[in-house]
């Protein structure tokens, strides 16, 4: 508890009290009472924003976290999709490539004819470049999984292949496209531990790469699980932050480099300007509400299923003729409801 007192000679004397219990880190508030003697007078609450930074933005007291989620259409775009941080996207190609190419530049393209608007798409297709040879590199984020997400791939594919269509005379020769897929779920169950899939177009008979410009590249993220001393190389050193950095509070040890000093020092949301803070916020906001309506649909689907399930095995112990009693206690369900089954 911090107090003072203050009076003069027209008012009686007046003690001020700060409850440090209110003081939450990043974004608290400052409980103040004031009281005379034994009677508490008033009490106020201040926004640490207004007493610390200029650049408070209203509704932004959700954000707790020290690093910016890269999951976020915002995050992710600042991290890879801005010219000032083109280092790391080009680390991140040299790593994802692990040696099969090397990306020494990278130009960024424009992305409006993929769609910009968040709310457009699940998918977040951020980043459209191509390197100093000339390959084309289409990097997406994709929240959540969608029925024809593959056929998506293809579809978006088709965009630089097409670009590359000359006027006038022309040989038909292409320059190598890349498509990769950040996925925040799982689409193959059969494997938990592989999630790093590079797919080509493959000749059926020979088992060989029947052509080598066209690659696939998805990356499942949520059976990545390895911790920070278990990092090597610098794939596994990407994947782990894009996989943990929002929930980060402090730089792991394993990545101290000039490479994650750009990044840490652009995903920290205590530098960001006003307008980078609120766009944030609403880049926030739609990921989390996007989550907890996948998350209730999830969980509604689950106990559907287990609502059949049940059902299912009802029928079944009728059929073998056991009584409705007992089929009562062992399910839960009334007599009168076993009946109509």
């Amino acid at each position: 508890m911090l107090s003072w007192l203050s009076s003069n000679q027209n008012e009686m004397p007046c003690r001020g009290n700060v409850s440090t219990e209110q003081l939450l880190v990043g974004m608290g508030e400052l409980k103040i009472s004031f009281s005379a003697g034994n009677y508490r007078i008033m009490t106020i609450f201040v926004s640490l924003h207004e007493l610390i930074n200029t650049d408070y933005v209203m509704g932004t007291e959700g954000i707790q976290d020290k690093y910016v989620n890269p999951y976020t259409d915002f995050g992710f775009k600042l991290l890879f999709g801005t010219a000032m941080n083109k280092e790391l996207l080009i680390s991140f190609l040299n790593a994802l490539l692990l040696g099969e190419e090397t990306v020494k530049d990278v130009t960024y393209l424009n992305t409006e004819h993929l769609g910009t608007r968040e709310y457009d798409r699940r998918a977040v297709f951020d980043v459209y470049c191509e390197n100093e040879k000339g390959e084309k590199f289409l990097v997406e984020m994709q929240r959540g999984e969608q029925q024809f997400f593959k056929d998506r791939s293809v579809y978006y594919a088709t965009f630089p292949i097409r670009e590359q269509g000359k006027r006038g005379p022309w040989d038909y020769e292409l320059k190598a496209v890349y498509v990769i897929g950040i996925l925040n779920f799982s689409f193959d169950e059969t494997d938990n531990e592989y999630f790093h899939h590079e797919v080509k177009l493959v000749d059926l008979h020979t088992h060989r790469v029947f052509y080598d410009k066209l690659t696939f590249i998805y990356l499942e993220m949520p059976k990545f699980s390895k911790r920070e001393d278990e990092l090597e190389t610098m794939f596994d050193k990407w994947l782990f932050v894009i996989r943990n950095l929002s929930s980060l509070m402090e730089r792991p040890r394993a990545l101290r480099n000039r490479v994650f000093d750009r990044l840490f020092e652009a995903a920290e949301i205590a530098k960001f300007n006003r307008k980078e803070l609120g766009e944030y916020w609403e880049s926030l906001k739609n990921f989390r509400d996007w989550y907890s309506v996948m998350k209730t649909q999830l969980n509604k689907g689950r106990e559907e299923g287990r609502e059949e399930e049940r059902i299912k095995n009802v029928r079944k112990l009728k059929e073998l003729g056991v009584s409705s009693d007992i089929i009562a206690q062992a399910t839960g369900l009334s007599e009168e409801e076993i009946k109509t089954l």
